[in-house]
């Protein structure tokens, strides 16, 4: 099986890279050539361009920063994939747009299978993340070996648009365990504890989260590089809106996260790291949450 791979960035080269390590034949192509240089050296094929990439492969995977950018590049490749060849999207992307987009691939004749991934870019790097698919069956069976080369931990949604709201789900929970993480730490700082054993008291007790052991960390350390910024947060946060709303669930946890990261935004940029959400607390507080023995990234 012969993968084209177009987006290498944080998520997007480690995914890549698992797929060469696996012994997949891939062909790689995004805007900043040197992000490509690592998966040359494993292997890879470089394209100039999604057209010339999207021509050689027997499937095009893609991991773009927002359904605009998949939009622009799905254009470029749709007229030069192979008859009944198959899109497989890793961007994060409203349901809405996953349906639209499958609609607009399928008057060619290629269908698409949703794959957003869970866990953080640092598990894609040890082929750990998880995967979260979702479309026909038969088509989840054809590139399991792919997922599993990738992912150590797979789950086939249901048909199209169920990966894209239970991405959004798993992410909303991870928002609303930060800003919950941050306020206990900083509970824990005012209250006279090490706040490092603080972390680790936390971490073995029935409060522990997943977003604790990882972001929780680099806050302690001081880098809050979890190479995932405000912008995007406030994307997926909108989303989960949105499916409130239309789920007619209130999502007032959601809500109120939302604004703090509207906030952090305004005081930060969009750029920053989503884990100073957290700082915000400590400048309104002047009071830093700083500890040794802490990574300034996840490995």
């Amino acid at each position: 099986m012969h993968y084209g791979y177009i987006g290498l960035g944080n998520l997007g080269a480690n995914c890549a890279a698992c797929l060469l390590r696996g012994g997949f034949a891939v062909t790689v192509t995004d805007l900043n050539k040197s992000a490509a240089d690592p998966l040359i050296a494993l292997g890879a094929t470089w394209a100039d361009d999604p057209t010339t990439l999207a021509a050689g492969v027997d499937h095009v995977i893609t991991c773009l920063p927002s359904p605009t950018v998949t939009e622009i590049v799905l254009e470029q490749i749709l007229p030069v994939m192979r008859p009944d060849s198959h899109w497989i999207e890793m961007s994060t992307l409203g349901r809405d747009d996953v349906l639209r987009l499958a609609a607009r691939a399928a008057t060619r004749n290629i269908r698409m299978m949703e794959l957003p991934v869970t866990g953080g870019v640092h598990l894609a790097a040890q082929a750990k993340i998880t995967m979260l698919a979702g479309g026909d069956t038969d088509m989840f069976d054809t590139h399991l070996p792919a997922l599993q080369a990738m992912g150590d931990r797979v789950f086939h949604m249901g048909p199209l648009g169920s990966a894209a709201i239970i991405k959004v789900i798993t992410n909303m929970l991870a928002f609303v365990h930060l800003k919950a993480c941050g306020e206990a730490l900083m509970l824990a700082k005012r209250g006279g504890l090490d706040l490092a054993q603080a972390w680790h008291a936390i971490q073995a007790s029935s409060g522990n989260s997943f977003v604790h052991e990882t972001e929780g960390a680099l806050v302690l350390n001081g880098s809050y590089d979890v190479a995932f910024n405000i912008d995007l947060a406030l994307k997926d946060l909108g989303f989960a809106i949105g499916f409130g709303r239309e789920f007619e669930v209130p999502l007032d946890l959601v809500a109120a996260t939302q604004q703090t990261y509207i906030a952090a935004r305004a005081a930060y940029g969009g750029a920053a790291q989503s884990p100073m959400i957290v700082k915000l607390l400590e400048d309104l507080l002047d009071t830093d949450l700083r500890a040794d023995g802490f990574p300034a990234r996840l490995e």
